[in-house]
């Protein structure tokens, strides 16, 4: 779990340091910046998508994810997470952003090869060299996203501490599951989702993301059928 405990760690410590960045910054400039991220985010989220094999798979994740989702009201209920958790950061947020940095800095950080591999290389052979180096990466992400998207990244440590901490602690038993077939179409759905994020962070589209989560998983589904 080692690894997990430092990349929660350091996504909770470059949230911190991007709000205290955020509050010395003038509107035009964080207003410049989130664009900037935004097609970042795009970019990253366009090459993980080309790492999958399988678009049938891929478009019925993102289709049956949605309507799962949509019919859970997955976003609904985030929202009002935000809502109360956001009084905890701060009275002049809202809960709507709040749930959006945390929707947003939860996919880009738990989706990808790195979270799912380096928490089986962590359960299985103790090491977190993997885990390590992606610390350092989403430490500066959470400090970027932070600085434009409020205190609602921090949550994301929470969703990283769990989804790569089960993962770890479940080694043995998901790892013959998570194949690299299967980390590759996930990789390619949640990536799409991540393209979803820079689109709404341009302002071009209006996404509930949070209702499209389902998807992820649903190539362990598909791929055994596919």
């Amino acid at each position: 779990m080692l690894g997990t405990i430092v990349n929660a760690a350091a996504i909770l410590a470059g949230g911190c340091l991007g709000l205290l960045l955020k509050k010395g910054l003038p509107e035009r400039i964080s207003s410049t910046i989130m664009g900037g991220v935004g097609l970042a985010v795009v970019y990253i989220g366009i090459s993980g998508a080309l790492e999958g094999q399988n678009t049938l798979v891929a478009v019925l994740s993102i289709v049956v994810g949605a309507a799962l989702g949509s019919w859970i009201d997955i976003d609904r209920g985030l929202n009002r997470l935000g809502d109360r958790a956001q009084a905890a950061f701060s009275k002049n947020s809202k809960g709507g952003s709040f749930a959006e940095g945390f929707v947003s800095a939860t996919l880009l950080f738990c989706v990808g090869a790195m979270a799912v591999v380096g928490s089986l290389q962590s359960g299985l052979a103790g090491d977190h060299s993997t885990l390590f180096a992606k610390s350092l990466l989403d430490g500066i992400s959470s400090m970027v996203f932070a600085s434009t998207l409020g205190a609602g990244v921090l949550l994301s440590a929470v969703a990283v501490f769990v989804y790569q901490g089960s993962i770890t602690l479940l080694a043995q038993v998901v790892a013959p599951v998570l194949s690299d077939a299967v980390v590759a179409e996930m990789t390619c759905v949640g990536s799409l989702l991540i393209i979803g994020i820079g689109l709404n962070m341009l302002g071009i589209t209006k996404l509930k993301l949070a209702n499209y989560l389902p998807a992820i998983f649903l190539p362990i589904l598909f791929l055994l059928v596919f």
